[in-house]
């Protein structure tokens, strides 16, 4: 399957909402307190206004669902996914970090649209759904992620974005030149 690469099937089907599980061994204090140490740090960095990163209130200190050990949930708009990513890059230390979409299609989500920071873990995937009917909002009321009532570029706008890029880069020679077609 070639990707897509028609602006507007591209920009209809972005990610918008993501979350981040930090894994941890349930029966292994150290890493259970090192997961509980930076829930709080990112709960300070979201009140001071790093970045929006929702917490569930809830850490499952035993597995749930397709998580094989300790974990926790962290919801994240696509409006704060890099600061989020970034910060947990540099400050997860030995913790494994499962990063995934929020999509209709939540086994895909957690088994080929995932990402890891950190050794992977096995997930039991057969406790998820393969297709949902509705895209699964969180947080609605901050209106961020798929609730956005911000304006988004028009296409014509991404097609000058575009065209700029491009003349600008024509100078840069380590930069690759798009396709002609």
């Amino acid at each position: 399957m070639s990707p897509l690469t028609d602006v507007k099937e591209v920009v209809e089907s972005e990610i918008k909402e993501w979350h981040f599980h930090i894994y941890f061994h349930q029966r292994n204090a150290d890493e259970h307190h090192a997961a509980l140490e930076l829930r709080d740090a990112v709960l300070r960095l979201r009140r001071d206004g790093a970045f929006v990163a929702v917490p569930l209130f809830r850490v499952n200190t035993d597995p749930i669902g397709p998580h094989p050990v300790g974990s926790y949930e962290i919801w994240v708009p696509s409006e704060s996914f890099v600061s989020v990513y970034s910060y947990l890059v540099l400050n997860r230390g030995d913790l494994s970090v499962l990063v995934h979409p929020l999509t209709r299609e939540e086994r895909k989500d957690h088994e080929i649209r995932h990402a890891w920071l950190g050794p992977s873990f096995p997930l039991d995937l057969s406790t998820l759904p393969v297709k949902v009917e509705d895209v699964p909002l969180q947080y609605p009321s901050l209106k961020l992620g798929y609730s956005s009532t911000a304006p988004q570029l028009s296409l014509e706008e991404r097609k000058r974005l575009g065209a700029n890029v491009e003349e600008i880069l024509k100078r840069e020679k380590e930069a690759a030149k798009a396709p002609s077609n």
